[in-house]
Protein backbone atom coordinates (compact mmCIF):
# COMPACT_ATOMS: atom_id res chain seq x y z
CA UNK A 1 0.00 0.00 0.00
CA UNK A 2 1.53 3.54 -1.01
CA UNK A 3 2.67 5.84 1.74
CA UNK A 4 -0.10 9.00 1.64
CA UNK A 5 3.27 10.72 2.91
CA UNK A 6 5.36 9.58 -0.04
CA UNK A 7 2.38 10.44 -2.63
CA UNK A 8 1.64 14.19 -0.84
CA UNK A 9 5.85 14.91 -0.96
CA UNK A 10 5.65 13.42 -4.50
CA UNK A 11 3.04 16.66 -5.29
CA UNK A 12 4.59 19.10 -3.77
CA UNK A 13 8.04 18.55 -5.38
CA UNK A 14 5.98 18.35 -9.18
CA UNK A 15 4.30 21.48 -8.11
CA UNK A 16 7.80 23.00 -7.42
CA UNK A 17 8.82 21.87 -10.41
CA UNK A 18 5.64 23.57 -12.29
CA UNK A 19 6.49 26.88 -10.11
CA UNK A 20 9.79 26.89 -12.30
CA UNK A 21 9.36 25.73 -15.57
CA UNK A 22 7.11 28.56 -16.13
CA UNK A 23 9.12 30.82 -14.63
CA UNK A 24 12.23 29.97 -16.65
CA UNK A 25 10.64 29.35 -19.61
CA UNK A 26 9.15 32.65 -19.63
CA UNK A 27 12.50 34.48 -18.84
CA UNK A 28 13.89 32.79 -21.86
CA UNK A 29 11.06 33.73 -23.97
CA UNK A 30 10.12 30.23 -24.29
CA UNK A 31 6.57 31.36 -24.43
CA UNK A 32 4.83 28.01 -25.92
CA UNK A 33 6.65 25.73 -23.27
CA UNK A 34 5.46 28.43 -20.39
CA UNK A 35 1.76 28.10 -22.01
CA UNK A 36 1.82 24.65 -21.92
CA UNK A 37 2.39 24.73 -18.30
CA UNK A 38 -1.64 25.65 -18.45
CA UNK A 39 -4.60 22.80 -18.33
CA UNK A 40 -6.27 23.35 -21.50
CA UNK A 41 -9.06 25.45 -20.21
CA UNK A 42 -6.37 26.59 -18.00
CA UNK A 43 -6.44 30.88 -17.20
CA UNK A 44 -3.47 33.10 -16.99
CA UNK A 45 -4.93 36.51 -15.21
CA UNK A 46 -2.22 39.31 -15.39
CA UNK A 47 -2.52 42.97 -14.79
CA UNK A 48 -4.46 44.05 -17.80
CA UNK A 49 -5.44 40.63 -19.16
CA UNK A 50 -7.04 37.53 -18.72
CA UNK A 51 -6.61 34.59 -21.08
CA UNK A 52 -7.89 31.23 -21.36
CA UNK A 53 -6.51 28.44 -22.79
CA UNK A 54 -2.32 27.51 -23.92
CA UNK A 55 -2.73 28.59 -27.48
CA UNK A 56 -4.39 32.06 -26.35
CA UNK A 57 -2.04 32.67 -23.48
CA UNK A 58 0.91 32.13 -25.94
CA UNK A 59 -0.44 34.15 -28.56
CA UNK A 60 -1.44 37.04 -25.83
CA UNK A 61 1.95 36.84 -24.07
CA UNK A 62 4.23 36.71 -27.41
CA UNK A 63 2.31 39.85 -28.74
CA UNK A 64 3.61 41.72 -25.40
CA UNK A 65 7.22 40.73 -26.51
CA UNK A 66 6.69 43.21 -29.51
CA UNK A 67 6.17 46.08 -26.98
CA UNK A 68 9.18 45.52 -24.68
CA UNK A 69 11.63 48.04 -24.10
CA UNK A 70 14.90 47.31 -25.95
CA UNK A 71 16.55 48.34 -23.21
CA UNK A 72 15.49 45.04 -21.90
CA UNK A 73 17.91 42.28 -22.34
CA UNK A 74 18.30 40.58 -18.74
CA UNK A 75 15.48 38.81 -16.85
CA UNK A 76 15.23 36.52 -14.03
CA UNK A 77 11.97 36.00 -11.93
CA UNK A 78 12.50 34.71 -8.35
CA UNK A 79 10.25 32.41 -6.68
CA UNK A 80 9.59 32.67 -2.94
CA UNK A 81 8.08 30.93 0.49
CA UNK A 82 5.58 28.64 -1.76
CA UNK A 83 2.67 27.52 0.28
CA UNK A 84 1.18 24.52 -1.13
CA UNK A 85 -1.84 22.48 -0.35
CA UNK A 86 -3.19 19.51 -1.96
CA UNK A 87 -6.45 17.96 -2.03
CA UNK A 88 -6.49 15.00 -4.16
CA UNK A 89 -6.24 15.81 -8.03
CA UNK A 90 -6.46 19.66 -7.21
CA UNK A 91 -3.97 22.10 -5.41
CA UNK A 92 -3.83 25.90 -4.18
CA UNK A 93 -0.26 27.53 -4.09
CA UNK A 94 0.77 30.94 -3.51
CA UNK A 95 4.20 32.60 -3.79
CA UNK A 96 6.28 35.54 -3.67
CA UNK A 97 7.83 37.08 -6.83
CA UNK A 98 10.41 39.44 -7.37
CA UNK A 99 11.88 40.54 -10.49
CA UNK A 100 15.28 41.56 -11.48
CA UNK A 101 16.56 43.18 -14.99
CA UNK A 102 19.01 45.26 -16.58
CA UNK A 103 18.52 47.54 -14.03
CA UNK A 104 18.12 45.73 -11.11
CA UNK A 105 15.17 45.25 -9.05
CA UNK A 106 12.08 46.12 -11.04
CA UNK A 107 8.91 45.01 -9.97
CA UNK A 108 7.57 42.38 -7.52
CA UNK A 109 4.67 40.74 -6.30
CA UNK A 110 2.27 37.30 -5.57
CA UNK A 111 0.69 34.47 -7.70
CA UNK A 112 -1.99 32.76 -6.42
CA UNK A 113 -2.59 29.68 -8.27
CA UNK A 114 -5.08 26.75 -8.72
CA UNK A 115 -3.50 23.28 -10.18
CA UNK A 116 -5.31 20.59 -11.54
CA UNK A 117 -3.48 17.17 -11.63
CA UNK A 118 -3.76 15.62 -15.49
CA UNK A 119 -2.71 12.94 -17.74
CA UNK A 120 0.22 15.18 -18.03
CA UNK A 121 1.10 15.72 -14.52
CA UNK A 122 0.53 19.30 -12.37
CA UNK A 123 -0.89 21.87 -14.65
CA UNK A 124 -1.83 25.90 -13.57
CA UNK A 125 -5.96 25.86 -13.97
CA UNK A 126 -5.46 29.68 -13.08
CA UNK A 127 -2.62 31.67 -12.00
CA UNK A 128 -3.60 35.10 -11.39
CA UNK A 129 -0.41 37.42 -10.84
CA UNK A 130 -0.45 40.80 -8.63
CA UNK A 131 2.18 43.05 -8.70
CA UNK A 132 2.84 44.51 -5.17
CA UNK A 133 5.63 47.17 -6.15
CA UNK A 134 7.27 48.47 -9.55
CA UNK A 135 10.59 50.21 -9.60
CA UNK A 136 9.72 53.76 -10.97
CA UNK A 137 13.00 53.01 -13.67
CA UNK A 138 10.85 49.58 -14.41
CA UNK A 139 12.30 48.40 -18.21
CA UNK A 140 8.08 46.80 -18.29
CA UNK A 141 5.25 48.60 -19.06
CA UNK A 142 3.60 50.38 -16.24
CA UNK A 143 1.75 47.86 -14.10
CA UNK A 144 -0.85 48.50 -11.85
CA UNK A 145 0.19 48.01 -8.36
CA UNK A 146 -1.68 47.19 -5.28
CA UNK A 147 -0.98 48.78 -1.69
Amino acid sequence: MPDPAVDLAADRDAIRDLLARYTYNGDRGRIEALAACFADDGTLDYPGNRVTGPAAIAAALAGRADTRNPALTFVRHHITNPLIDIDGDRASARSYFAVQTDIGPDHSGTYSDTLARTPHGWCFANRLVRVDWQSPGSLFHPMVTRE
